[in-house]
C-alpha cells in the first residue's frame, strides 16, 4: 500500500487533495474500484471521470484540472512513466529460489553457475554456458553450445536451438524459439534442396522477446537482435537479418532474410519487410505496412507498398473520394449521350 505523499516522493508529481489517502493498486479509469488509484493518460477516457469511486487519481498534466471524478489526484508529466516506478512498489517480484529441479537434465561438459533456478523437465545440453542468476523455466531446452548471460530469465517452453548466444539481462517469454534453422533452398534437378543453415543467432544484452516468436540463425552469417530492444508476440526473424538497438518490433512482424535496421527503429504490428533492405535509425513503419524498398533514417512509412506516411494518407483520402467521383462521371456520360437531357433527379 502507497499513500499519495509516498507516490509523489517516488515519481516527483505534484499532489492535489489529502496527502495521506492510500491505494493498494493502480487500475484504469474504467475498470477502477473505491480502493484504487485511478489512471487517466488519454483524453478519450475521461468520460469515465464522472462515474469513478476511486479514492485518488494518477493523471497527466495536460489533464489534472479535468472536473469531476477523484479529488485526491497525482498529477504528472508522463503517466506512464510514474507506472513504471510505481507499479514495483506496488507488486514486487517474489524473491526467486535458486536451485536446479531434480528432473532437470543436464549434460556433464555444461557450465553451470551455482546460483541458478532450472525448472523441471529443462534439458541443458553439450557444452552450454549458463551465467549467474539466470532463471530457466519449466520445459525448456538449450542446445549444445549455446551461452546464456548474467540474469537472463527464459520463461516455460522456450528452444534455444545450438550455438546460440544470450546475453546479459535477456528475457524470453514462452513457446519462443531461436537460432532456428532459416528458410534456405535452391531448385536442383527439380527437386527444392535445402541450404545448411550454418551461422550464428545472438541476442545481445537487455533484449526482451515476448510469446512465440521465432529468430531464424544465419544461414552462414549472424542474426542479431541489438541491445535493448524488445520484440512483441508473434514476431519472426529471418536468417541474417541484424535488428538495430533499441528497436521495437510490435505483433506479427515479419522481417525477411537479410534485412539490415539501424538504431530506434519502430515496427508497427503485422508490419512485413522483404529481404535484404537497409532501414535507418530512427524509422518508423506503420502497422500491416509492406516494405518492399529501403527506408532512410528517421522516415515514417506506411500502407502498401509502404510509401511516405503522408503521401499514403493523401491517397487513402482520394480513394475514399472515389465512390462520389464515380457518380459524377456516370451522369455526365448519361448527359452526353443522344438525348440524355438531365432529369428533375439528375441535378448534374
Amino acid at each position: 500500500m502507497l499513500t499519495l505523499a509516498d507516490a509523489e516522493k517516488l515519481t516527483a508529481g505534484r499532489i492535489f487533495g489529502d496527502d495521506s489517502v492510500a491505494f493498494q493498486k493502480i487500475s484504469p479509469i474504467y475498470d477502477a474500484g473505491p480502493e484504487d488509484m485511478a489512471f487517466l493518460a488519454d483524453r478519450r477516457y475521461a468520460e469515465h471521470l464522472s462515474v469513478c469511486p476511486s479514492r485518488a487519481l494518477l493523471v497527466s498534466e495536460a489533464l489534472g484540472s479535468l472536473e469531476g471524478g477523484p479529488t485526491n489526484r497525482l498529477v504528472v508529466p508522463d503517466p506512464h512513466a510514474a507506472l513504471v516506478v510505481l507499479l514495483p512498489v506496488l507488486h514486487p517480484e517474489p524473491k526467486q529460489r535458486w536451485g536446479i529441479h531434480p528432473t532437470a537434465v543436464i549434460h556433464a561438459s555444461a557450465t553451470v553457475d551455482k546460483r541458478v533456478a532450472i525448472g523441471p523437465n529443462v534439458v541443458i545440453g553439450a557444452d552450454v554456458s549458463v551465467g549467474q542468476s539466470v532463471d530457466i523455466g519449466a520445459n525448456c531446452v538449450v542446445g549444445a553450445g549455446v551461452s546464456i548471460g548474467t540474469g537472463t530469465t527464459l520463461f516455460p517452453n522456450v528452444t534455444i536451438y545450438a550455438r546460440s548466444a544470450l546475453g546479459e539481462r535477456v528475457i524470453v517469454h514462452a513457446g519462443t524459439r531461436i537460432g532456428v534453422d532459416g528458410f534456405g533452398y535452391v531448385r536442383s534437378t527439380g527437386a527444392i534442396v535445402k541450404v545448411p543453415q550454418m551461422g550464428d543467432c545472438v541476442i545481445e544484452n537487455d533484449v526482451e522477446i515476448g510469446a512465440n516468436c521465432t529468430i531464424d540463425r544465419g544461414s552462414i552469417g549472424r542474426t542479431v537482435v541489438g541491445t535493448g530492444s524488445k520484440l512483441d508476440n508473434l514476431v519472426h526473424i529471418a536468417h541474417n537479418v541484424v535488428i538495430g538497438p533499441r528497436s521495437i518490433l510490435v505483433a506479427q512482424v515479419g522481417v525477411a532474410g537479410s534485412t539490415r535496421t539501424g538504431e530506434g527503429v519502430a515496427m508497427g504490428g503485422q508490419a512485413g519487410l522483404v529481404g535484404h533492405l537497409k532501414i535507418g535509425a530512427g524509422a518508423r513503419i506503420g502497422a500491416q505496412a509492406g516494405v518492399i524498398g529501403d527506408v532512410a533514417p528517421g522516415q515514417v512509412v506506411s500502407g502498401y507498398p509502404a510509401r511516405d506516411h503522408r503521401t499514403y494518407l493523401k491517397a487513402m483520402a482520394r480513394i475514399m473520394r472515389m465512390p462520389d467521383l464515380l457518380k459524377r462521371v456516370d451522369r455526365i456520360e448519361r448527359r452526353l449521350q443522344p438525348g440524355g437531357a438531365t432529369s428533375p433527379e439528375d441535378p448534374g
